[in-house]
């Protein structure tokens, strides 16, 4: 199976929306190389912003254009992107609804050898708490192209994370419906909803699931905020427990937020693959995910715990 880092779709899409679109502008603090921003910068020079190592100026620069009417698009790490200007992002994007899109790559523990420092893992619960913040987890190479180019034309502040590693491809190429959860394999037992590099994971552990004897249903939640609540509902009517995949901190991901929707609607038993309330360290990247409770294993641990629990 072919591999590519997400952060290239990220890059490819940008690029086309260079070309089709001449109110996109592209901003980075000194991480073009990283952010897969380069061909953007080449082509479109006059609509390309290299800040340097000053993302809250960029993020405060971004709010500018959106209100001269551009579409700007910023680059750079997820810690950078988020921790380190939440106050910018609060004030002069999210609470003014600034048509910005906040692009942020190395989230998350398969960043690897750049260690804790680097590997935040909070950053989708900061992002979902704004008021009026779209966040998108997207999985692979074809989703994140798809997902950067629609949200060029969803208006308002956008968070879309991705990450480093080369990772599977395994999505069809195709249109992102923002908000709208994808079907990726039917099953009866147990509901694991993933998002990111964990729905390759989830995947891998329905496979093992139906060796056992357990028929796992697996749903792509790229969407965290709008959650799609009527097709979580729609499939844990049928199923009845569910499992939730994320490489994110246990509090404040996509699993907080399914277990708010359960808890007003439909309460049933619940497993979190999550990181619990720990920073990450420099290493390889399917090596940290096993060490944290992230790997396939952990995933197919979680759906036995969830149908045991819902017997």
């Amino acid at each position: 199976m072919e591999k590519k880092d997400t952060r290239s779709g990220f890059g490819d899409g940008l690029y086309e929306l260079g070309v089709q679109n001449n109110d996109v502008v592209g901003l980075c603090a000194d991480l073009t190389g990283s952010l897969k921003m380069n061909k953007f910068q080449d082509e479109f020079p006059e609509r390309f912003f290299q800040v340097g190592i000053a993302e809250a100026n960029m993020m405060g620069m971004a709010a500018g254009l959106a209100t001269a009417g551009k579409i700007p698009f910023t680059g750079t790490f997820a810690n950078f992107s988020t921790g380190r200007v939440y106050d910018q992002i609060r004030q002069s994007i999210a609470y003014s609804h600034k048509n910005v899109k906040v692009c942020a790559s190395h989230a998350g523990l398969t960043l690897g050898e750049d260690g804790a420092t680097h590997q935040i893992l909070e950053d989708i619960g900061l992002m979902k708490m704004l008021p009026g913040m779209t966040v998108i987890n997207p999985c692979d190479y074809n989703q994140t192209k798809a997902a950067t180019m629609a949200i060029a034309e969803h208006y308002g502040p956008v968070y879309l994370r991705f990450g480093r590693p080369k990772w599977p491809i395994f999505t069809e190429a195709g249109k992102f419906e923002i908000g709208k959860a994808l079907h990726l394999r039917k099953g009866k037992d147990v509901t694991i909803f993933a998002t990111g590099h964990l729905v390759w994971n989830s995947l891998e552990a329905a496979k093992i699931l139906a060796s056992e004897g357990i028929s796992a249903e697996v749903i792509n939640i790229h969407t965290i905020k709008p959650l799609d609540d009527e097709a979580i509902l729609d499939a844990l009517s049928s199923t009845k427990c569910a499992v939730t995949a994320e490489e994110h901190q246990m509090n404040g991901g996509l699993g907080d937020s399914i277990c708010q929707l359960l808890a007003r609607k439909s309460p049933m038993p619940i497993e979190m693959v999550a990181v619990n309330d720990s920073f990450g360290e420099s290493g390889k990247p399917e090596e940290l995910l096993d060490k944290y409770g992230l790997g396939i294993s952990d995933v197919v641990a979680a759906a036995k715990r969830a149908v045991a629990r819902r017997a």
